[in-house]
């Protein structure tokens, strides 16, 4: 669980980078760009991938992300933009139904009692954390936003799950082609807003990049090795993630950026804890 624990940290990181980043003016799009620029360097420095191994990837699954990650992060903006941040972030949390779909469905894992309990308590959960005022008026079609997000999210969620299944190749070694990949997607969408649409290029987006990459290196990296080290039970990494940011972003949110919670949002925050609880209890019990 430990790993589940620092990539929450990390996914949490993001998270208020990303919010501080509108606060500042910051371009998002470009510090995007100059993340995975961060990403791909810590992954050739920390881990020095064998050329050998980067030729022996799974391509399918290794393209379908370097593409997915940035377009993922374009999808996002656009429904925060058009239907809310409340709407987005509920369709982003429902996620989780099709990664633990996938778990009984594709990665034929078995549920004890324990582990029952915490995903439907972890579903409430995230009803109830997730119940709050949105004043913002959606656009003409915008139902499609929340479900591509929903898709999205949930789809690279079981995408990763059985890129850390592979033990034919280093996990690390396919961070890196994914890295890679996912900079030049983000690199061709910057080069359109900045020839078509005249949008300069700032430093202090450089270096906010920079910044974000490393933390979004340090969620990803963890959730692999989660992964990893729980390959018979996907469930439990994709709910105990799932919860843990859930609670610490709200924590995050209350203390430090003073946001209204409801007592239905805490009883929500109580029962992510709860469930939780009744997954690491599903996790022992199985060892």
């Amino acid at each position: 669980m430990i790993y589940i624990l620092f990539s929450i940290s990390c996914s949490v990181t993001v998270a208020v980078l990303l919010k501080l980043a509108r606060r500042y003016k910051i371009n998002v799009l470009q510090a995007v760009m100059w993340n995975y620029l961060a990403a791909i360097l810590l992954s050739a420095v920390f881990f020095k991938p064998a050329i050998k191994d980067l030729s022996v990837l799974p391509s399918n699954i290794s393209l379908a992300l370097g593409v997915l990650l940035p377009l993922l992060f374009l999808v996002l903006a656009a429904s925060v933009r058009n239907i809310g941040i409340v709407k987005t972030d509920i369709a982003q949390r429902l996620s989780l139904f099709i990664p633990i779909l996938a778990s009984i469905f594709i990665f034929k894992e078995q549920f004890d009692d324990y582990k029952i309990a915490g995903l439907v308590i972890g579903f409430l959960a995230i009803v109830l954390t997730l119940i709050r005022k949105s004043h913002t008026k959606s656009a003409p079609y915008a139902f499609v936003y929340p479900v591509l997000v929903f898709v999205g999210f949930g789809l690279i969620d079981v995408l990763f799950k059985k890129l850390a299944l592979d033990l034919t190749i280093p996990y690390t070694s396919a961070l890196l082609v994914i890295f890679c990949l996912s900079f030049i997607v983000a690199m061709l969408i910057l080069a359109y807003t900045v020839l078509v649409r005249k949008q300069k290029l700032q430093f202090i987006n450089f270096i906010c990049g920079m910044v974000l990459g490393t933390f979004n290196f340090g969620n990803i990296l963890f959730y692999m090795k989660a992964h990893r080290s729980m390959a018979a039970n996907p469930s439990t990494v994709f709910a105990a993630m799932n919860m843990g940011v859930i609670i610490a972003g709200s924590l995050i949110g209350i203390l430090i950026f003073k946001e209204k919670v409801s007592k239905l949002n805490y009883v929500g925050i109580a029962l992510a804890l709860a469930a939780i609880l009744f997954i690491t209890l599903s996790q022992q019990h199985a060892v």
